[in-house]
């Protein structure tokens, strides 16, 4: 039977449930009678709930989720979405960087260490993503890799371990250190891979529009998830941005905007607010609020460290100047950078962290896993396997986070070359992917495309 994820009412109502809590909005009364109904939970890891519901139970699935998008928000004032109202709400908005200088260069080489760094860090967690933070730390343990210095291994690892929490099961075959043979496909370099297409295609003045187009043209459906095939399903039914983020989409604060936010950081060096703006209006097509905000500070924190010139903290009080200081995302990382400066031991972290954010947030959500991203990068100052091991230890979205800090600690670093052999060269300079005719290319020829539009309008 095919049970389709991230899609199926019954299977979001819960999921809309939390998010309602969350966003400041009054949902008891409609969780009540969903449950009187007999309606489940959200699934706790997957996307979809092992058997369909009855006929009834998806109706009123449908009008709940209906019902919950018109119950009012106390927090839509501090948290709004529109660019106008973030900006207004920041009052350290950063000026433009072609106002008030020349836009510094950025070398081909950064960009080459910057992607690298992304596939590194994505790849170092994807064995291990679903899994629950004990048993990342029991696996690898088992192997001597604890502190994480390396890529998980499967050998090793006692059998009754690996029968109670086995890797993942879609990508153990490609990640494990003994099974990898150049970078296998992701989401999390899928669409820094579209996004380059939007660039070449629109140049920087793209609409969200565009973003909607591109994706159509060449993101096979079944490589979305979570807001994006939500936003992906609302385009086929005749939905246009940015009603495509609101429309039945729990998952409008999840991860998904901020792993697509490395190349407008890229190709706006020195400039953080046009690398805000652009991660802003590419956003908005699946997001609201705190997912938005999620990329818009990693694309300013990017672009800030693509000058080259600033170090891993500067870059992140960057970052923060383009998110609204009232939102949970702002409150969430300066605790986490606050934590991050006040232990020496990380695993003390991450524990403080697991225990602000677990109760009350999915695993994919936007706002903790920022925040551990940004105490990752903070205690490890910036070093680059310091940053993916911290990011991919923490849990939650481990490949994704891995993928965002090795990304900024690549990219910090400058040069592929200074990137530790063990990292890279299992990589073979090779990208799998579905997206367009880009199966097979190599990390230098991105960083060659992505060069050439920093120089584009």
């Amino acid at each position: 039977m095919l049970r389709l994820t991230w899609v199926q009412p019954e299977d979001l109502l819960g999921h809309e449930l939390r998010q309602a809590a969350q966003d400041g909005r009054e949902p008891k009364a409609i969780a009540a009678r969903w449950r009187a109904a007999g309606g489940p939970d959200a699934p706790l890891t997957t996307g979809a709930s092992p058997t369909p519901a009855s006929r009834y139970l998806r109706q009123l699935a449908e009008d709940l989720l209906d019902e919950l998008a018109d119950l009012p928000s106390r927090l839509s004032d501090d948290e709004p979405t529109d660019l106008e109202k973030i900006r207004s709400a920041c009052p350290e908005w950063p000026p433009s960087g072609c106002a008030t200088h020349p836009r510094p260069a950025t070398r081909q080489s950064h960009l080459e260490s910057a992607w690298l760094g992304r596939a590194v860090g994505c790849l170092l967690g994807k064995p291990v993503e679903k899994l629950p933070l004990e048993a990342i730390r029991q696996l690898a343990n088992s192997t001597g890799n604890w502190p994480l210095t390396t890529y998980f291994t499967a050998r090793g690892v006692p059998e009754d371990l690996l029968q109670k929490h086995p890797w993942n099961r879609r990508s153990a075959q490609t990640s494990l250190a003994e099974n990898i043979d150049g970078m296998p496909e992701d989401d999390d370099l899928n669409y820094p891979l579209l996004n380059l297409l939007v660039l070449q295609r629109h140049g920087k003045s793209f609409t969200t529009t565009d973003v909607a187009r591109t994706w159509l043209d060449e993101l096979p459906a079944g490589r979305t998830f979570t807001a994006e095939r939500i936003a992906y399903r609302n385009l086929l039914t005749g939905l246009e941005p940015p009603h495509t983020a609101r429309h039945r989409n729990p998952f409008r604060e999840w991860i998904g905007a901020l792993i697509r936010a490395d190349v407008h950081g890229w190709t706006n060096p020195g400039d953080p607010a046009a690398a805000a703006e652009q991660a802003h209006r590419d956003a908005t097509l699946t997001h609201t609020a705190n997912g938005v905000y999620a990329a818009m500070f990693t694309a300013a924190t990017i672009a800030q460290a693509a000058t080259g010139e600033h170090d891993v903290h500067t870059c992140l009080r960057t970052g923060l100047t383009v998110v609204p200081p009232r939102s949970r995302l702002a409150r969430a990382v300066h605790h986490a950078i606050g934590l991050a400066r006040e232990h020496a031991d990380f695993d003390t972290v991450v524990d403080e962290l697991h225990a602000t954010h677990a109760p009350t947030h999915h695993w994919v959500h936007a706002v903790p896993n920022t925040a551990l991203i940004a105490a990752a990068l903070t205690h490890a100052d910036g070093d680059f396997s310091g940053s993916i091991c911290r990011a991919v230890s923490g849990g939650w979205d481990t490949d994704s986070n891995g993928a965002t800090a090795g990304s900024i600690a690549g990219l910090l670093l400058g040069d592929p070359a200074a990137l530790p052999d063990r990292w890279t060269a299992p990589l073979k300079n090779r990208l799998s992917t579905s997206i367009g005719d880009l199966n097979g290319i190599g990390f230098d020829t991105l960083a060659h495309l992505t060069h050439r539009e920093t120089h584009r309008s």
